[in-house]
């Protein structure tokens, strides 16, 4: 059973264009589904246990339409779990020629509702902490490198 503390966990409010670093707009992704995560069915993740579930690439976007100092976007992942489908997603940055970085390691959008062992939800950090150890396991440096090889705004 979901139990949950006294004070709420923050849910990110939906992507939007002026939330993209220097007002970015890109090219609407071939699955505009998967830039919707919060509108994708809540998950329960014991984030205690071992993930078994594989995320998979789904999109990564270079930003276009405005100048941009340097190149920025975002990228989309996804695993597929015994009750439903989890996502993340999240801005990056290129800080220097074959360099990328997040571009906030503390807004990662997500469908998921972190629990730990007791099944109570995780604070804001504790959900921020698992979160960025996720991202940090995932390939998705290389990901966007691929994407930084095509023209802004396609897909990878």
């Amino acid at each position: 059973m979901l139990k949950t503390r006294s004070t709420s966990m923050p849910v990110p409010g939906p992507v939007t264009a002026a939330s993209w670093p220097r007002h970015a707009v890109v090219a609407p992704p071939a699955n505009p589904g998967a830039w919707t995560l919060r509108a994708w069915p809540p998950l329960l993740w014991q984030a205690g246990q071992p993930m078994r579930e594989r995320f998979r690439h789904l999109h990564t976007g270079v930003a276009s339409g405005a100048p941009l100092p340097w190149p920025a976007g975002r990228t989309v992942w996804a695993a597929s779990a015994g009750s439903g489908e989890a996502g993340v997603a999240w801005d990056w940055v290129q800080l220097t020629h074959g360099v990328v970085a997040m571009a906030d390691p503390l807004a990662v959008v997500t469908n998921l509702r972190l629990v730990d062992d007791s099944g109570e939800e995780l604070s804001p950090r504790e959900t921020a902490c698992f979160l960025a150890e996720l991202v940090r396991e995932l390939p998705w440096q290389h990901e966007v490198q691929r994407a930084l090889g095509a023209t802004p705004g396609q897909l990878s």
